[in-house]
């Protein structure tokens, strides 16, 4: 049997398809409608706001140096016949260290012994010449008062007499040359043995480079040996425009090493240098370290940790807690139910271990350390952790 509908039921099929289309799209708008009404709450991370003492540090590479360097050269050039030292021997003050072959200078020595016998010589000889020259010019005189010897005898006499005393001087003065030649050729020989020599700090110190060898001919002040003072030791380090201005002789500084890891070592500020470096735009530091036992060497590289400044009873959140809205740097607060978040803008000061301290007036409560960029002021939170730390870093 075949079955068609008629027009007049086409016409009520289609009517109830518009209506039920109809019906679905009113439930699906009306659902749409609810779900627009109903408030978004992020899920946030929150830590409480304490009070701290808190430290600005910072952490600075840089390197030992000797406090003092002594480099021990010849005064005079010759052959090394013999080193006393060696890398890393103790040297005392005044020690001899290197000696020079002096059989040159030993020679010139003796020499300048003859030349200042003869020129003693010479003195005695115009001394014994003034005394009969003296003599004679008595004689005439007295044989003048008597009428024997003429006026012109009498000043060939005082003529003599005053040529003799010519000579005394010269030979006088030749002394004077000889035993000054005599005096330098015992001090070139002196030279010859070269001593460590140095004014200030340890009577004791270390011999840290040697430069030549037995048997090497050296020439006047050419370096033969570096000697150093290794207590105290000198820390180097290089300071930013930044932190220059917080820096003080007498600040305490803390340092690490490679060479033992795990011990600190305690220094001091002893000198700031004046000036920056053109190149680097960075002024030179240096700190003193004691070091009794010598295990820190010249040339080891360091980190100094410095404490810059100290907060006593800071207020201080996490520094995770910090965030931006535009230029304005500030923190969320969370309301005591822990439903709702308000954004306080804040001024922050020193930074320490993960802390910062907040001036410029006092908030408590909890802040929002993580989902700051879901929320914004006034908006719906819930609290899903929180970190409670410790009152004392």
């Amino acid at each position: 049997m075949d079955f068609r509908p008629s027009n007049k039921q086409r016409w009520l099929l289609g009517l109830l398809g518009l209506a039920a289309v109809g019906f679905l799209a009113m439930r699906v708008g009306k659902g749409g409608l609810q779900e627009q009404s109903k408030e978004r709450i992020a899920g946030v991370e929150v830590a409480t706001v304490q009070r701290r003492t808190l430290e600005l540090e910072r952490t600075l590479s840089g390197a030992l140096e000797a406090e003092s360097r002594v480099v021990v050269a010849a005064k005079v050039g010759g052959r090394i016949e013999r080193i006393a030292v060696d890398l890393a021997d103790p040297v005392r003050r005044g020690q001899a260290v290197v000696y020079l072959d002096d059989a040159e200078f030993g020679q010139a020595v003796k020499q300048a012994e003859a030349e200042l016998a003869v020129a003693t010589a010479n003195l005695a000889q115009a001394r014994n010449a003034l005394e009969l020259s003296r003599r004679e010019n008595r004689r005439i005189e007295t044989l003048r008062e008597r009428g024997i010897a003429s006026d012109s005898e009498s000043d060939i006499a005082e003529a003599n007499r005053m040529e003799r005393e010519a000579q005394v001087a010269v030979a006088e003065a030749q002394i004077n040359r000889a035993t000054a030649a005599l005096e330098s050729a015992r001090i070139r020989f002196e030279y010859t043995r070269v001593t460590a020599d140095w004014s200030e700090g340890d009577a004791e110190r270390m011999v840290a480079e040697r430069y030549v060898e037995e048997g090497n001919t050296v020439s006047a002040n050419e370096p033969l040996l570096l000697i150093v003072q290794l207590d105290p030791i000198v820390a180097v380090i290089s300071v930013t425009e930044r932190d220059y201005g917080l820096l003080e002789p007498g600040m305490e500084a803390r340092f690490a090493t490679d060479a033992f890891p795990g011990e600190v070592f305690v220094g001091r500020i002893d000198r700031i240098a004046p000036v920056f470096r053109e190149s680097s735009r960075q002024a030179r530091v240096e700190l003193t370290l004691a070091n009794s036992d010598g295990r820190l060497k010249p040339g080891m590289f360091v980190r100094a940790t410095i404490t810059l400044d100290r907060v006593e009873d800071a207020v201080a959140i996490p520094e995770a807690a910090l965030t931006k809205r535009g230029e304005v740097e500030g923190v969320f607060l969370v309301a005591e139910d822990g439903a709702r978040v308000s954004w306080m803008p804040v001024e922050s000061g020193i930074r320490s271990r993960g802390w910062v301290e907040l001036r410029g007036g006092s908030i408590s409560g909890r802040v929002v350390t993580l989902g700051q960029h879901l929320i914004d002021e006034g908006s719906a939170v819930r609290v899903v952790a929180t970190h409670e730390l410790e009152a004392t870093p």
